[in-house]
Order: C-alpha cells, then structure tokens, then sequence
C-alpha cells in the first residue's frame, strides 16, 4: 500500500523501490513510531476527527502491531517503503479503513523528524549511563591504586613523576565534558516537530503542547519549514558520540603503550585480550585496539551527516533519509565501545614494582632541582640553565640526579645545599604538588572524592 500514487500511471520500477526503500534499516525506530501514532490519534480524537469507537479500533490494532514488531513475527513486505508506510499499512489491514484515519493533518515528514528527535534522546542518556560506569571503572582502579607512583610524559618522553590514579582521573574528566555534550544533544533534540505537516503545518487545529507533554517534549517547534527539514540535533548527537570516541581512542592508545613489554605498567585480563595464531607467548590488547580503530567509523558518520545537510534547499528533501544508517551504527559502535573499555580497565592489574623501576632515569625530577635553587632565590630561567648543566653531566657519567652527591652539585651552584637531595626523589617531587588539580596524594584524594560524588549521584546526567 503506497501512502502516495494517485496521480501516478506507471507501477513504481522494482529495482527503484528498493534503492528508495528504507524500511531494511529504519525498522529500529517502530517504538518511537507507534509512541507518536498514539499521540497523533489522541490530538485528532481531541478535535473530532476520530470517534471514540474509531480510537478504541485503533488502540486495538497498534497494540497487536506492536505485540508483532516485538516478537518479530510481523511481516514486512516488498512495497513498504519504511517503518511509517509498514505500520500503516498493517493497521489498516487489522482496523479496517478507519485505520487510515491516522494519517489526517500528518506526514511522515513531521512523522519521521519525531521519531527521530525520540530516539536521539534516549540514545544520548543511553551513551552517558555507560560512560558513566566506565568513569565508576577508572574511579575504582585509582583508589586502588592510589599509592603507584608513574612516568608522567610529555611528547611520549619522561617528564615528571605522576599518581598513577591521577593519569587514570584525566579520563574521568574527559567523560565528565562527554557526559555534558551528550545533555546539550539531547537538549538540542528536545523540540517537538509533530503538528508541522509536510511543510506548512497541519490543516487541522491540533494542541501541540499537549502533543509534547504526552510524547516527553518540553517545547514544540516554532516554525513548520525549519522542523521538518531539521537534523541538527542528529549532527549534534553524532558529535558528542564523535568525542566519545576520541577519548576512548586516548584510552585506548595509553593502555597499548602501559601494557607493552617495553613499559610494563599494566597488565590486561585474560578475559579482555586475545593470543597470536602463530606466536604461543603473545597476549593482545585486542580490545583497545579495536576501539581504537572504530573511532573512524562514527566519525565518518559524523562527516557524512554534516556533507549531507551542507547543501539541502528548504524544506524536507529525501536526502534527509540518510540521516539514520550512519547514526544508529554510530549508537550501536559507541556504546560497544564503552562496555568493552569498562570491562578492559576495571580488570586490569598495574605491577607497582616495574612503576618504580621506570622511575629510575630520565631526570624526571629536573623541574623539582630547579624549583630548590629559586626557592634560595636564583630567578627561574638561571635555574633552568643550571639544572640543565647538571642532567648533561648525569647524561656523561651514566647517573640519575638523586645519585650525584653533594659536592658535585655544589660544583654548579653555591646555593644547593645538603638539603636538595629531599627535592629529587620522585614520592617528594609529587608531594609538593598539593595544589587543586595537582597530583599529590592529598590532591588527588580531593579529585577522587568529587568523582565519586559525582558517578553516586544517582541520576544519569542526561
């Protein structure tokens, strides 16, 4: 049953049909669909267009149409050309022609952008709950951890002692600014556009308040031609998804370099890594890897999706209809993403002895060396000229700075004392940095107390 024809002489090409068909994909959103229909039949029952008998037919039939797509036993046909034409057309084999009734004062235009800003939602809040449980996974390691002292690096060179659970509460924060891109797609995506028609508004004097208060919408849209033509909020979702991934990329990549036999931090579970066909010994971080690698994947889609709405003329335009294959794979991939990070970190091992072997070279404590000598009153720049002097002599004689003894380092300034020894050790060099942000124990305990209020919370923060 087309929903269109009657001003058509010639069958639609087969092979056309299923170029334009949707319904192979745009299926996932028949909830949202049958949601929207029962609203729309509410708003016309309101005005008298459908009877209490006619809505009580329908009710009926929508609900054994949802019993169908629920238990996959509905059958969807060749010329159904998406979700809306399928359920329609079954409602009106069950219903009767009354069924058809549905359709007053509606398009799928207004239809579809509906559902679409419904499953945006939810998807947003879906995508921030398991962010959430992975900050809860990276919360729990740093408290075990929270003694590990590790390289710090800058250009993936040594650069200063680190708490390991401060490394691990970057990403926390990460998630966090995640976590709010995800509520301002969702805000952005919280716009009813039903009551819009195909593009000038419905001919009949539907409450469209009302239609936002039974659908969980806190406005309606204000302006027919922008509603239906609107995917901003799906480039906005797919955005926020795009960040995600970027950080579970980082993620991903530190883990791949912590877990490498030349740095040897951390050690994944078995149960979260892979072996070599060819090499008995190997363990593989196959998962980090993989996420890693389909970081790609939605930001391709979100590329597509901005390509796609870059050109299009007012109002709605089929090329709108490709707003979906691209999400719903982005969906499906960041939340896989998420669970097998969560999984990955919250069974992972750090060994805390070859931390404090990494400690040992790479004048780690340079910065500290030369924050002694300005504390006795030399200015920053001498200070950082003498100390490099020093780690150049480190360098020569094979040492690292806490092996030189006193009169050597007196030799490059006469105001370091005995006392300096206390400054280059890398527990004294995180210690003094007790500052907000910073990575001494007790900062870092500050840190770790928020984020736990934070993911205790309860509510999901979208």
């Amino acid at each position: 049953m087309k929903m269109w024809g009657g001003r058509f002489d010639k069958e639609t090409d087969l092979g056309f049909l299923e170029f334009s068909s949707s319904a192979s994909f745009d299926a996932i959103l028949y909830p949202y669909d049958i949601k929207c229909t029962r609203a729309w039949m509410g708003a016309l029952g309101e005005i008298g267009v459908i009877t209490g008998e006619e809505g009580d037919s329908i009710a009926r039939a929508l609900d054994r149409v949802l019993d169908e797509l629920d238990s996959g036993s509905f059958s969807f046909l060749p010329s159904d050309e998406d979700i809306h034409t399928a359920i329609e057309r079954r409602l009106v084999e069950l219903a009767g022609p009354v069924g058809g009734k549905i359709r007053t004062g509606r398009s799928r235009n207004d239809q579809v952008a509906t559902d679409m800003r419904m499953m945006v939602k939810e998807a947003c809040a879906r995508v921030a709950g398991s962010a959430r449980n992975l900050q809860s996974a990276l919360i729990a390691q740093a408290e075990s951890y929270i003694e590990v002292v590790v390289p710090g690096h800058t250009h993936l060179q040594q650069a200063q002692p680190v708490l390991f659970a401060h490394a691990l509460l970057a990403y926390v924060q990460m998630l966090t600014r995640d976590m709010e891109l995800l509520s301002t797609a969702a805000d952005i995506a919280d716009v009813l556009p039903l009551g819009s028609g195909a593009i000038a508004g419905s001919g009949f004097l539907i409450d469209r308040q009302s239609l936002a208060d039974d659908l969980g919408f806190s406005r309606v849209s204000e302006n027919s031609m922008d509603a239906v033509s609107d995917r901003d909020f799906v480039a906005a979702a797919l955005f926020a998804f795009s960040m995600v991934m970027i950080h579970l990329s980082r993620l991903a990549e530190q883990l791949i370099i912590w877990c490498s036999q030349e740095f040897g931090l951390v050690r994944l579970d078995d149960a979260w890594s892979t072996g070599s066909s060819l090499m008995p010994q190997k363990k593989n971080p196959d998962g980090a890897e993989l996420v890693r690698g389909k970081t790609g994947r939605v930001l391709g889609a979100l590329v597509a999706m901005l390509t796609m709405l870059k050109g299009l003329p007012l109002t709605y335009n089929r090329d709108l209809q490709e707003d979906k294959e691209g999400f719903f794979d982005a969906l499906d991939t960041v939340e896989a993403c998420l669970r097998v990070m969560e999984g990955t970190i919250r069974t992972m091992t750090v060994d805390a002895t070859r931390a404090a072997e990494c400690l040992r070279g790479g004048f780690m404590t340079a910065t500290d060396l030369a924050d002694y000598l300005v504390s006795k009153g030399m200015e920053f720049p001498e200070a950082h000229r003498v100390v490099g002097e020093v780690v150049a002599l480190c360098m020569r004689e094979g040492k690292d700075l806490g092996e030189l003894q006193g009169n050597d380092l007196q030799a490059f300034s006469e105001l370091i004392g005995p006392d300096a020894s206390g400054w280059t050790t890398p527990e004294a060099s995180v210690a003094r940095r007790n500052i907000v942000g910073g990575t001494a124990r007790e900062a870092v305990e500050a840190q770790l107390k928020a984020a736990r209020d934070m993911v205790s919370g309860g509510a999901n923060p979208v």
